[in-house]
């Protein structure tokens, strides 16, 4: 894909967000390598033909300063959240069988609204993620008592079998790029080095690291481990998913939603267990490949006679 064409993809895609990029964001989350002159050049050229729009140290298919404006406020409140996200992580990762932990979703690309939950992706020891997943919800009930049920959001899990995310697309790529580490940071360089297939997508990714420590180890957590670092491990943890699976399978078909309205699913194996709302990936996609094809429309007609109007404008 040519450069200009990969910088407006890259915008189409944050655009389903509502999130204009800073240059070193676009250039991070391209599909083609290019260096800082390549890439202002074709910034450049993109504003001139008005394929593109820059306001202040932002760009995005929209002349419109709200957008960045609304950005503004969310980096805040992320950046707020993430350092609040400090004394979650430490409680998750001190539990039996975690073995590294960090944030994902909105918070990990640095905004939040304020429907933003904290939402944490978690790496479980080998065959047992569904007595650590078990535990740690059974934790979580008791942090409604105290109204913070929000910072424990613990929703992806996989383990150390399995790291290689199953879905390879652009949504996935950018999900597994932008993962935080909050701890175990050495077991998200392996799960990274897994997923280099998602180099496909952004050649030009790097990871991110917050401010963290490695797990910390107490008795109890060293206890329960020993305890169940046998033949009887692994008879709980199946039968801990299969009745994790059975009350989900109830929950779908009596389509319980979640508090975003999305029908409560979530897809498992032995070695993953992750939300799955109903066709939110595929829908996304479908609608980041039509803006593309209407994008790249408008670009074959801008790049033929760069004087002729635009039909779209801005917003």
């Amino acid at each position: 894909m040519h450069i200009k064409s990969s910088i407006l993809a890259t915008l189409a895609y944050f655009d389903l967000f509502h999130y204009p990029l800073k240059r070193r964001e676009i250039l991070r989350f391209m599909s083609e390598r290019a260096s800082e002159e390549e890439l202002s050049e074709a910034l450049d050229d993109l504003i001139s033909c008005s394929m593109i729009f820059r306001v202040g140290e932002f760009f995005s298919l929209h002349n419109n300063p709200m957008l960045v404006d609304r950005r503004a406020r969310g980096n805040r409140r992320a950046a707020a959240m993430i350092q609040q996200a400090e004394k979650p992580a430490a409680i998750i990762s001190s539990f039996p069988f975690v073995r590294a932990v960090a944030l994902s979703g909105s918070l990990s690309k640095n905004f939040a609204d304020e429907s933003s939950d904290t939402d944490f992706f978690i790496i479980t020891a080998p065959n047992r993620l569904w007595i650590a997943r078990t535990l740690l919800h059974i934790f979580k009930k008791f942090t409604y008592l105290s109204q913070r049920q929000e910072h424990y959001c613990m929703n992806y899990f996989i383990d150390e079998t399995q790291m290689t995310i199953v879905e390879k697309n652009m949504y996935t790529a950018i999900e597994a790029a932008t993962i935080l580490p909050m701890r175990g940071i050495s077991l998200f360089e392996q799960f990274h080095a897994a997923n280099t297939w998602a180099k496909t997508f952004l050649p030009n990714n790097h990871l991110r690291v917050a401010p963290q420590a490695e797990l910390q180890t107490n008795w109890w957590t060293k206890s329960i481990e020993k305890l169940l670092d046998n033949k009887m491990g692994n008879m709980i943890d199946n039968a801990l998913r299969r009745l994790t699976e059975k009350s989900w399978n109830a929950k779908t078909r009596k389509n319980r939603q979640t508090t975003k309205g999305f029908v409560m699913r979530l897809h498992t194996s032995k070695h993953f267990a992750k939300p799955h709302p109903e066709n939110f990936q595929q829908t996304l996609l479908e609608r980041y490949a039509q803006s593309v094809t209407e994008l790249m429309e408008r670009y074959a007609v801008a790049a033929l006679d760069p004087a002729r109007p635009l039909e779209k404008g801005a917003k």
